[in-house]
């Protein structure tokens, strides 16, 4: 078997309203969708979690791998990625990131020509229902949609959400820059949702140490299972743990500083991100032996949430739910896209490979949205066109 084609598009698919994050306004992903084509009719597929590394796989991977086996990955991540040594050295990983879309699409490849899905090629599965939160967060209205703009409202979104769907896993960001705000809707979402809700937190790096030791005091009584990224650093992560129980977790893949310093506890990352799935699963091996946990990353469209779950389908390691954002998505590039969870949970697909396909009508209509408009722009602030958001100095 031999590659003959890797084609590239790039999508928007907006939210149906943004959210506030540290950087700005978020009003959806920008990604590009990757189809390996080869010689024996199978097609693989694979997602960028950035656009701009879908010219670097057309400019760069795509001429290197014509012709190449999809099977053998080594061979084909040898002619793409620089020795590990050399891209830690230069701080430059966008053909590690860039070859880990391809790489997705390649294991969808390799396991279509097993006629299996995924998991069972990765050994099999030791769940099949894969837990996933809801998220909340400050959400301007928009269309009809978002409007929590406020404790009360984010309170009652949650609770809306737990009546439609079932959901006892929350996560979310409380990103306007007022400690108080956010020590006020943790304990109102606690005494609405009871004791045996999930409560997790993501604030983006938005606290420093002093106001992030202060918040963390406050909120401990309401049980909040994870804090993501409260501060900048890791070692200000180890700094905190001396103040709070309440475990951290982090998008920065660096797990030799996190043991050295003890702090984060968990990481939460994308697969292309890491270099692929093959990359991953060491990444994850490696956690484990060091007592580190993990789950996946959100704002992802269905066919890397299709690979987060078959891995996580596969890895008995990864314990807790991963991220989400599928109930704001307004569509997909995939058929009956995009997931959503009900109870919690996203059934893995038994179809073969990742289990999903490409819906040809929503890729078009989406590539169009980017043509027309341009990628998404995350790291603004509309009430200051052409500025980066900047929140006080706490």
């Amino acid at each position: 078997m031999k590659i003959t084609a890797i084609k590239v598009t790039h999508v928007n698919v907006p939210f149906d309203a943004p959210f506030w994050w540290t950087a700005g306004l978020y009003p959806g992903a920008s990604k590009s969708i990757i189809e390996v084509e080869t010689d024996e009719g199978l097609v693989g597929l694979g997602e960028a979690p950035w656009w701009h590394f879908g010219e670097i796989i057309e400019k760069e991977i795509t001429p290197a791998l014509i012709g190449c086996d999809p099977l053998d990955i080594a061979d084909c991540e040898s002619r793409c990625v620089p020795a590990y040594q050399i891209t830690a050295n230069t701080g430059e990983n966008s053909s590690t990131v860039a070859f880990g879309a391809v790489e997705m699409a390649l294991w969808d490849i390799k396991a279509k020509a097993f006629s299996m899905p995924l998991y069972k090629l990765l050994g099999g599965a030791v769940r099949k229902d894969i837990p996933f939160t809801e998220y909340f967060s400050f959400r301007p209205e928009h269309n009809g949609a978002g409007g929590e703009m406020s404790p009360e409202a984010i309170v009652d979104y949650c609770l809306k959400m737990r009546e439609e769907h079932g959901s006892t896993i929350f996560e979310g960001k409380l990103i306007l820059g007022d400690p108080q705000l956010e020590i006020r809707t943790v304990k109102m979402l606690r005494e609405a949702l009871g004791p045996k809700a999930v409560i997790k937190l993501d604030s983006n790096m938005q606290w420093s140490l002093t106001t992030a030791r202060s918040i963390l005091r406050e909120i401990e009584p309401y049980d909040v299972r994870n804090y993501e990224d409260p501060v900048a650093t890791f070692e200000e992560m180890a700094a905190l743990r001396q103040h709070s129980a309440i475990p951290f977790s982090t998008h920065t893949p660096d797990l030799r500083r996190a043991v050295a310093l003890g702090a984060p506890d968990y990481f939460v990352c994308n697969f292309a991100a890491l270099g692929g799935i093959g990359r991953t699963l060491k990444f994850i091996a490696a956690c484990e032996a060091m007592g580190k946990g993990f789950w996946c990353y959100s704002n992802d469209l269905g066919i890397m949430t299709a690979a987060y779950l078959h891995v996580v389908a596969a890895t008995q390691w990864i314990t807790e739910a991963s991220q989400s954002l599928f109930r704001w998505q307004i569509g997909d590039v995939i058929e009956d896209g995009p997931f959503r969870q009900t109870n919690d949970t996203v059934r893995v697909p038994e179809g073969h490979g990742l289990g999903v396909a490409i819906d040809r009508k929503a890729l078009a209509h989406w590539h169009r949205h980017f043509v027309d408009n341009g990628p998404m722009s995350h790291f603004h602030d509309p009430a200051n066109p052409g500025r980066f958001r900047r929140l006080p100095l706490n």
